[in-house]
C-alpha cells in the first residue's frame, strides 16, 4: 500500500545547464534552493536584498536595478544600533550608513549584471500580505522590528499581484529577453498572520500566478504544492513545525532538479558533489602515502573540471 500522494512532475522545455546564470528571489524557497545551486557550483545570484517575502518588494528591487536608481542616505534609518532599509531584509543591516547604503547598492548592481545574462530567474512569493508604513505610504520588505502601530497591514489582491508579476516579468525581459521566469509559492506557513489568514494569503498567490502563465517564458514550479500534498507529514518540518526541515528541502530540491536541471549538468553535479565531499574528507593520517595519492586524485578531479567550467571555485 502506497501511503503517499506524489505531485506530478514535468521535464522544462528549457532546462538549466552550466552555461546559463540562475538568478533566485523571494522568500525562503529561494534561499533553500539558492543554496544547492551555490553548492553545486552553479552561475547563481541569490537574494542580493535577503529574503524579500511579497511581490511588490521583489518588483522594487527589479525596477530600481535595472533603472540604477541608487540609494541615498534618506531612504536608510537608525533603530536598535542599526542600520536598516524598508526595502530589504534585516540581514544587509549594518552598523554605520555609509556600510548599508555601499551594500545596497552594490546588490542594485549585482542584480542588474546578473539580470543581463540570465538564462532563468526564479520568483518566490511567500505571503499576499504587506506592511504599508503610515508615514512613507508604501508597503515595506521588512519592518526591521519596528512597532506594528506604525503600519497598516493588509492583503493584496489577486489582480494586485497578478500585475506585479506581470510586471516583474517584462522588468526581467527588458535586459534578457530570453529569460525563462519560475514562478513558485514558498510551502512555509507564515502563522504569525493566523492559520486563516495564511491560507487566504497562499490561495490569492497561487491565483495570481496562474493568471500569469499564459506569458511568454513563464513557468510554475509546485513546491507549495509537495510540501502540503506529497509531504504532509510534520517529521518533514523543522521543530518549529512551519519551516520545511532538511529531508524535506532535499526531496523538493530533487523535485526540481528532476523539472528543470538538464541530464548533461546532473552529471556534472554528480563531479561537483564527488570533489565536495574529498575536500571534506578528514583523514587518521594525514601524511600517510595513501592520503597524499588520495588528495591527488581531489586535485586532479578539480583540474579536470575547472578547465570545461573556469567559474568554478573550490576552497
Amino acid at each position: 500500500m502506497k501511503l503517499q500522494t506524489s505531485v506530478p512532475i514535468f521535464e522544462a522545455n528549457t532546462p538549466i545547464d552550466y552555461k546559463g546564470q540562475v538568478i533566485l528571489i523571494g522568500s525562503c524557497f529561494a534561499e533553500n534552493i539558492g543554496e544547492k545551486f551555490r553548492y553545486y557550483q552553479f552561475q547563481s545570484l541569490r537574494n542580493p536584498f535577503g529574503i524579500l517575502f511579497q511581490p511588490l518588494a521583489i518588483q522594487n528591487l527589479l525596477e530600481r536595478s535595472i533603472s540604477e536608481k541608487e540609494y541615498s542616505g534618506d531612504e536608510v534609518f537608525y533603530h536598535q544600533e542599526r542600520w536598516h532599509c524598508f526595502e530589504a531584509h534585516s540581514s544587509l543591516s549594518q552598523n554605520t550608513k555609509h556600510e548599508l547604503i555601499a551594500q545596497l547598492n552594490l546588490g542594485l548592481k549585482e542584480t542588474k549584471d546578473s539580470l543581463q545574462s540570465a538564462s532563468h530567474v526564479v520568483i518566490t512569493l511567500g505571503t499576499a500580505w504587506v506592511y504599508q508604513h503610515k508615514e512613507f505610504n508604501f508597503p515595506v520588505a521588512n519592518c526591521h522590528k519596528i512597532p506594528q502601530l506604525e503600519f497598516d497591514k493588509r492583503l493584496l489582491d489577486v489582480g494586485t499581484i497578478a500585475n506585479s508579476l506581470k510586471r516583474i516579468v517584462e522588468l526581467v525581459h527588458t535586459v534578457s529577453s530570453k529569460a525563462k521566469c519560475i514562478l513558485t509559492v514558498s510551502p512555509v506557513r507564515h502563522l504569525k498572520d493566523g492559520f486563516v489568514e495564511n491560507q487566504r494569503s497562499k490561495a490569492y498567490l497561487i491565483a495570481a500566478v496562474h493568471q500569469v502563465l499564459h506569458e511568454n517564458h513563464v513557468s510554475y514550479f509546485p513546491s507549495y504544492e509537495i510540501m502540503m500534498d506529497e509531504l504532509r507529514d510534520y517529521r518533514y518540518y523543522e521543530r518549529d513545525m512551519v519551516h520545511p526541515n532538511a529531508l524535506a528541502v532535499d526531496i523538493i530540491w530533487n523535485a526540481f532538479k528532476t523539472s528543470w536541471i538538464s541530464k548533461e549538468a546532473q552529471s556534472v553535479m554528480e563531479e561537483v558533489e564527488a570533489i565536495r565531499k574529498g575536500l571534506s574528507h578528514r583523514p587518521f593520517n594525514p601524511d600517510s602515502e595513501a592520503n597524499k595519492a588520495f588528495q591527488k586524485s581531489v586535485d586532479a578531479k578539480i583540474s579536470y573540471i575547472k578547465e570545461r567550467y573556469p567559474f568554478m571555485k573550490f576552497e
